[in-house]
């Protein structure tokens, strides 16, 4: 049986007008935040859409709570313990007024997705919470001009990456539905590319925030620094991000095997999905990598042409 039919008993007491109300909060918050995504759910069949919508949410208020500012690392870390500790007693049948806690309890039986993928959720963005242990003058953390690699190697960040992208994708195909279970491992090297392509994208954005996701060793193999993004010179990282750039085209392949693996009628929405971010890091390319003067992204027009073929696909099949 598919993966996204094998449904758990609904728990009794919530109105379903109270769960409409939820689902249409989950909706707002995906249309007004998922530049990318809500495209591609909006060809899904209404209950996966709404089941991925309040996922989304839930991701969303975790990526909230760890930006949030005035607050200090610690403080975000307790925040973001709290609201993971407040989705585990709702999954597990408290009664809550949150609608993205009720909607995403609801999606969590009806779909079966594991909470310990909703965990790694967070605890992926946990990982942007880290205090760096480098001493500077004596004292805790980074001086404020200095900019550090946050993984040393390839292999670190793919960790990173598997936590903030890899397991959307495992989220993602349980709505989906697939039979196979090669689709898992696909779907891990697929969310790798869209974050790496995202990693490209949002340089710039990211050290300005003293987020450094290219890795270390990546640098010094172009004789970089992490420093040195405070006044990057395009032509500098030019030869990285194109290498990062042929990495991601290396796992945009694994999506290539994982769209049949769907549900028929999810495989439009994933083929949507995938299309949007490869032609976003081919337009990066196009753009000779200049990512440091404006932030790269497709026009509406070329997400709704993306959006079309889409359910001309569905209605298709």
């Amino acid at each position: 049986m598919s993966a996204s039919v094998q449904q758990a008993p609904v728990q009794p007491a919530v109105p379903a007008s109270q769960l409409a109300v939820a689902y249409s909060v989950c909706r707002t918050i995906t249309r007004r935040s998922a530049k990318n995504f809500y495209y591609a759910f909006l060809v899904l069949p209404r209950r996966k859409r709404s089941a991925l919508c309040a996922v989304y949410a839930f991701m969303r208020r975790c990526d909230d709570i760890a930006d949030e500012p005035g607050l200090s690392l610690r403080e975000r870390r307790l925040k973001l313990a709290d609201w993971l500790d407040a989705m585990h007693r709702v999954v597990t049948g408290e009664q809550t007024d949150d609608p993205v806690l009720l909607a995403l309890s609801d999606a969590h039986r009806r779909f079966k997705i594991p909470v310990e993928l909703l965990d790694q959720l967070a605890f992926g963005t946990a990982m942007d919470l880290q205090e760096s242990t480098t001493p500077i003058d004596g004292t805790r953390g980074l001086a404020a001009n200095e900019l550090t690699a946050r993984y040393k190697t390839f292999d670190d960040l793919y960790q990173y990456c598997y936590r903030v992208a890899s397991v959307v994708g495992l989220v993602c195909i349980r709505v989906f539905g697939y039979r196979k279970p090669e689709a898992e491992p696909l779907a891990e090297r697929c969310g790798l590319a869209f974050q790496l392509t995202n990693i490209i994208r949002d340089v710039k954005e990211d050290a300005a925030m003293k987020r450094v996701y290219l890795p270390d060793e990546d640098l010094a193999k172009f004789g970089l620094s992490a420093t040195e993004l405070r006044n990057p010179q395009s032509a500098r990282f030019r030869p990285l991000l194109a290498m990062e750039a042929e990495r991601a085209r290396e796992y945009y392949r694994s999506a290539d095997e994982l769209i049949p693996l769907m549900d028929h009628d999810s495989q439009p929405a994933l083929w949507v999905l995938v299309t949007i971010y490869r032609q976003l890091l081919e337009k990066i390319a196009a753009k000779q990598y200049e990512v440091f003067d404006e932030k790269i992204s497709l026009t509406t027009r070329e997400k709704l042409k993306v959006l079309f073929n889409g359910f001309l696909k569905r209605l298709a099949g």
